[in-house]
């Protein structure tokens, strides 16, 4: 990616819970500009893929936005502004000249209701939306909001599968489902489908995985955690590089199991407070006076074989 790029993704990314990844440990190639094949690749209407082959692609720089927590359907004191925030962040990112690869929501990406026919509406409000985003590629996984009152029958009508696998450019991208079941678990079957996914993967090979919910237990009294979480996570130690993005928390959150990276993203819509931190869960309230509303974006670059992360706050205007 050339500076000039760069610098204007830097400055126009004034958007929330985005993140920017570019440089991904794996992804330069000794031919600049070389073409890599796609394998197994899975749309974001969703067939899910089986397991993904070794490829033997020139590997190639390029970055990736996470777009988390839209809750599309919100109102309320938390954000007065709730209905603007996802057109504005498109807006934004149609503005840069240079395109990411792909965008992935990490769910949430409506607000819950007991209504089955105001959540497909609110589902077919977030398609179109998000269809004004001027990049080929966009995927999406469930969030708790979304699936778990109906077992993700309305989100698999609208969005497809929201469990699947694919290659891009030399990394490995999984993305997982742990919100469809109401108990927050993965399931044996999913689990196993991921042990076959990540023993296809090669050691040499970046893996990142995508989740809603944290896959530790980061604070299992708020829900933030998954059930079946240490067995996915067990299987994700069989492999030397795997990070993980994940939504939910509302906020930043970096934490190490093992040789594996967890990182949380902020929220399109607003902010939660840190785990543990209040008797009770809620969202902090709004500030006017605020610059970022406690929302912001990252940029995660490659530093030798790490992920180096830098967070930029929400710019308004």
């Amino acid at each position: 990616m050339t500076h000039y790029a760069r610098r204007d993704i830097l400055r126009l990314f004034g958007v929330s819970g985005v993140t920017f990844a570019s440089g991904l440990w794996g992804c330069a190639s000794a031919t600049p500009g070389a073409e890599a094949k796609t394998a197994a690749s899975a749309p974001a209407s969703g067939a899910a893929p089986g397991p993904l082959p070794p490829s033997a692609a020139q590997k190639e720089d390029f970055f990736f936005l996470q777009l988390s927590d839209t809750h599309w359907g919100f109102s309320g004191p938390p954000n007065p502004e709730a209905d603007l925030t996802l057109r504005r962040t498109i807006a934004t990112i149609n503005r840069v000249p240079t395109r990411p690869d792909f965008v992935m929501f990490t769910g949430d990406l409506t607000h819950t209701t007991d209504d089955r026919a105001v959540r497909r509406q609110r589902m077919q409000e977030f398609k179109a939306i998000v269809a004004e985003l001027e990049v080929k590629d966009v995927r999406f996984i469930p969030g708790e909001h979304d699936a778990s009152l109906d077992n993700g029958e309305a989100y698999r009508e609208l969005f497809g599968e929201p469990r699947y696998a694919f290659e891009h450019k030399g990394v490995h991208f999984i993305a997982l489902d742990n919100v469809s079941d109401p108990g927050a678990r993965l399931g044996p079957d999913q689990l196993a489908w991921l042990a076959k996914q990540v023993a296809a993967v090669p050691k040499t090979a970046p893996l990142v995985v995508f989740a809603h919910r944290p896959l530790f237990d980061l604070f299992p009294s708020w829900e933030w955690h998954t059930q079946d979480g240490a067995e996915a996570l067990a299987i994700l130690a069989s492999h030397p590089n795997v990070s993980v993005f994940y939504g939910h928390i509302h906020q930043e959150h970096v934490h190490v199991t093992g040789r594996i990276t967890h990182r949380a993203a902020r929220s399109l819509v607003f902010p939660l407070p840190a785990p543990g931190s209040v008797p009770k869960k809620a969202p902090l309230p709004w500030d006017p006076a605020s610059p970022d509303h406690g929302l912001g974006y990252r940029e995660v670059k490659r530093a030798g074989e790490a992920l180096n992360v830098e967070e930029h706050p929400f710019a308004k205007g």
